[in-house]
């Protein structure tokens, strides 16, 4: 009977890494007895959090209800770095270009005018003057938005989980989950391991999320994300302190580029140079079976749009990664009760791509879920019942 007792939690958290952690921080604030179970270590290459940095903006072109949410993720951002004493957000701005009347700008500054975000308008010649590795062609439309930037991804995380630890929550790490089922008022979690028992159950998963929700197979699909990094000849141009976080469009080609300052030696880990990737969903594949090597026609694109767009990046590549997007079917995120389980197994899945910068409120909302039943954050727009 004790060691049950001791097995029995009012919260189990089914993988502790972005999401996860700062769902086992949220629920250990209100005093839950929390437990996170992660297959891998809090910090690992096999989900989606891979890539060292993330961008993280307000003027949300992808649907302005996200932006309330955003709101309190800027604010929950501060709270962890007062907290935790680590730099998380840079604010380096995030310059946005598109030729003229694309859609993605003129969703950014209907965005921006709905919910008073500040944005600078940018002739060409205003960004190449103040950015002078860009090359922008003339007939784009340019913003910046200066309250943009973007979050150190690795310091994020384990700023979570070790704050999670110090007010109780038990994180247990190399541990694989292999089935959950409801038995009366309580949840039964076996892993490889050892059988738990919780009140209350919450699914952040990301890409292996299709192993432990039932039914979301055919409605979640993962595709394979690749990074890269170049190393430009004259870095100091490209340093946070004179260049933005950015997204392009070039014609021709689905979705937008992006891409990150390059870090001087100590300030965010991660490889030497300026991130590169392209925002759009790549192959099709599985969190088991994705191939992690890197061909050429992955790169090939990215060289280009470089040799265009920041000709004095160079073509030289100092390190390459993949990463997982976890596709829902329209793109927006799913965090809901799970159906038919009386309100006492919460999912979060199906973050596509966009999902971090929402991680410091997503635990939130979570954690009022379990506790409360119930959040007065606007998330209806989130709702599982939107898939039919």
């Amino acid at each position: 009977m004790a060691e049950q007792e001791h097995l029995l939690y009012d919260c189990i958290v089914l993988g502790v890494g972005s999401m996860g952690a700062s769902a086992c921080y949220h629920l250990a604030t209100r005093g839950q007895k929390v437990l996170g179970i992660e297959q891998f270590d809090v910090l690992h290459t096999h989900g989606a959090h891979s890539g060292h940095t993330r961008i993280i903006r307000k003027a949300y072109f992808e649907h302005p209800d996200y932006i309330p949410l955003l709101k309190r993720a800027y604010e929950n951002w501060a709270v962890l770095e007062r907290m935790s004493g680590e730099k998380l957000y840079y604010p380096t701005g995030l310059l946005y270009a598109a030729p003229a009347g694309d859609l993605l700008i003129e969703q950014v500054k209907a965005s921006a005018k709905l919910y008073a975000i500040p944005l600078q308008i940018l002739s060409t010649t205003e960004c190449n003057d103040r950015y002078p590795p860009f090359s922008i062609p003339d007939n784009y439309d340019i913003v910046l938005e200066p309250e943009a930037g973007f979050l150190d991804v690795g310091k994020a995380i384990t700023s979570y989980a070790s704050a999670a630890v110090k007010l109780g929550a038990e994180i247990k790490t190399g541990e694989k989950v292999m089935e959950w089922k409801q038995i009366g008022d309580h949840t039964e979690v076996h892993t490889d391991k050892r059988i738990y028992h919780c009140k209350k159950l919450v699914i952040t998963a990301g890409p292996w999320s299709a192993d432990l929700v039932p039914g979301i197979k055919d409605k979640l699909k993962i595709t394979r994300q690749v990074l890269s990094w170049l190393q430009p000849a004259e870095v100091d141009a490209f340093t946070m302190d004179k260049f933005p976080c950015w997204m392009i469009v070039k014609p021709g080609t689905p979705g937008s580029y992006y891409g990150f300052p390059a870090m001087k030696p100590g300030e965010v880990a991660g490889p030497a140079g300026i991130k590169l990737a392209l925002h759009h969903l790549g192959q099709a594949t599985t969190a088991k079976t994705i191939d992690r090597s890197i061909q050429p026609d992955d790169l090939d694109h990215l060289l280009s749009f470089a040799k265009e767009y920041l000709p004095s990046a160079g073509t030289t590549i100092t390190d390459t990664a993949t990463c997982m997007y976890s596709n829902s079917p329209d793109e927006h995120f799913i965090i809901d009760h799970f159906p038919g389980t009386d309100k006492r197994v919460i999912t979060a899945w199906g973050f596509s791509g966009h999902g971090f910068k929402f991680v410091s409120v997503v635990g939130e909302v979570l954690a009022e879920l379990v506790v409360d039943g119930r959040t007065e954050m606007k998330i209806d727009f989130l709702s599982v019942d939107r898939l039919g």
